[in-house]
């Protein structure tokens, strides 16, 4: 956030409130991350709201949610996607032609009445885009010509009657991305499944780093309109698995519910093949949050943060030109930083050193530059990177390039802790009673041997996650999937395994 205003001295407040952490990460992680979101963190969240369940966004997490956006509406652009924005309301009779595939309609919010006059026919709040979509394709679409058809919306939120509510992780409203593609080919349908895995791939394994799985889901844990659902998995601290992207292969399901249908080149009508494809934007916050976050607050991928540099004067009360000299030295330090690409903001606040370092280590800004009166006489600054809060000293002349290098230095290490850390949290397991204590004492994913991840599978799947309190199958990996060594059988029946399968306990 760049400073274009004149800079005023700042001097200590005598009274301050207080910020920052009281609990462990790795001791209680559900209330750290409570205290994280909240006023005394890195205000991200205020639940005060006065609906159960709707939250307010506050500015510090509207500008993390901006950057996620931008990254992928850059990629699903350059992937040939068109953006357009449908309306939030949705006619019940377009819900009930997918009522037999999506199944959201129990969940759905509903208006009945205009003022106070009762409405002819209902009007849902957007669960989810098909219903809302579909109806135009089918108008849109009447050509082979037409084809591929792709398009997305972003920067919208859905609504759903969630019974359990938390800040980024489930809500009755909250943060939606999504594209809806029609392909002449089932072939092309799965080409551009794998095209959204690529996409996952660059922004949030390369760019935010976190680390995840892509998951073919069983069949019974499918979208209930799709052929077959695939779905990004990461970690949180505590185990526990967070979905926070799905791909949807979904055949000609909702081709045949809407009539959306095609004219080839013989002028035969064939229904189009569909997919879409949805980071989960809320997810993907909570996931920079629990995985990078430490005891401090956040820590911040530098693409990610909306300040990539603060910087902070020190300043004596009573010291008139030393202090004059100290802000024009940080109005050239945010300049230099300006020029190497950097997003700054000079800390101008009446508060202490000391208490801007902290309020800025909550909120996880990659690097703080400081400069107090001896730094300008040595003509340098010195940088503090928020991973390990090393200190280092560099001359003016170098600040540009030594910024630069830190940054780099910053996600370098944010990558490698959040892949040790999702290393260190995959297990195997062959027999059910080695996976109960896996999945109560280390968490994170557990790979076992299963019969069988069709219809079949269910039953066991039920006895699973009544034995594990609630385990999961997440899949198989959409790629280099295991093929069970001879002799494995499954952790419950005790068939032979067809799959490994990677099982966890969710949010």
């Amino acid at each position: 956030m760049a400073n274009t205003s004149e800079p005023k001295r700042t001097l200590a407040k005598v009274s301050e409130t207080k910020l920052g952490i009281t609990v462990k990460k790795s001791e209680n992680f559900s209330e750290w991350f409570t205290q994280v979101c909240s006023e005394s963190g890195a205000q991200l969240a205020d639940v005060r709201y006065g609906v159960q369940g709707f939250v307010v966004h506050r500015p510090w997490a509207m500008r993390i949610a901006r950057k996620i956006y931008d990254a992928f509406e850059a990629e699903v652009e350059a992937d040939g996607h068109e953006p357009y924005l449908f309306p939030t309301a949705i006619p019940e009779e377009n819900l009930m032609k997918e009522k037999k595939h999506a199944g959201f309609t129990p969940n759905v919010f509903w208006i009945d009445y205009a003022g106070s006059q009762k409405l002819e026919r209902r009007i849902a709040l957007r669960p989810t885009g098909e219903a809302q979509i579909y109806p135009m394709y089918a108008l849109w679409i009447q050509s082979y010509k037409d084809l591929p058809w792709k398009g997305y919306q972003s920067r919208i939120t859905v609504f759903r009657n969630e019974m359990t509510t938390r800040p980024f992780l489930r809500g009755r409203e909250f943060m939606f991305f999504e594209t809806h593609d029609v392909f002449r080919t089932h072939d092309d349908a799965l080409l551009q499944i794998k095209k959204d895995m690529e996409i996952m791939e660059r922004v949030v394994s390369e760019k935010m780093k976190i680390p995840f799985i892509f998951f073919k889901r069983p069949s019974w844990d499918k979208f209930l309109g799709a052929d077959n659902s695939f779905c990004s998995d990461t970690l949180n601290p505590d185990g526990r698995r967070n979905q926070i992207s799905s791909t949807h292969d979904l055949g000609q399901n909702f081709a045949k519910a809407f009539d959306i249908k095609f004219d080839d080149e013989k002028r035969t009508q064939s229904y189009g093949w569909q997919t879409c494809f949805g980071p989960g934007i809320w997810r993907l916050i909570a996931a920079l949050i629990a995985i990078h976050g430490d005891d401090n607050g956040l820590i911040l991928p530098v693409e990610f943060a909306p300040v990539q540099a603060v910087i902070i004067p020190i300043l004596f009360a009573g010291k008139e030109e030393s202090n004059a000299r100290v802000l024009e030295a940080c109005t050239f330090a945010q300049r230099v930083a300006q020029d190497a690409g950097l997003r700054t903001h000079i800390d101008l606040r009446s508060d202490t050193p000391g208490f801007k370092f902290n309020d800025w280590e909550l909120k996880g800004v990659p690097l703080r530059i400081e400069i107090g009166p001896k730094d300008v006489e040595k003509k340098q600054a010195v940088i503090v990177r928020r991973t390990d809060k090393k200190k280092t000293q560099v001359e003016m002349k170098q600040l540009g390039k030594t910024l630069l290098e830190e940054a780099r230095t910053v996600d370098v290490e944010i990558s490698k802790r959040s892949q040790n850390y999702f290393k260190d949290n995959t297990r195997t397991a062959i027999t059910l009673q080695e996976t109960i204590q896996l999945i109560e004492t280390s968490r994170g994913f557990i790979k076992i041997p299963w019969c069988s991840t069709a219809d079949e599978g269910k039953k066991c799947e039920e006895i699973f996650s009544k034995e594990t309190t609630g385990g999961v199958i997440c899949g198989t990996p959409f790629e280099n999937e295991e093929t069970p060594k001879k002799g494995m059988n499954c952790v419950v029946c005790g068939k032979p395994a067809k799959h490994i399968v990677w099982v966890a306990k969710s949010i």
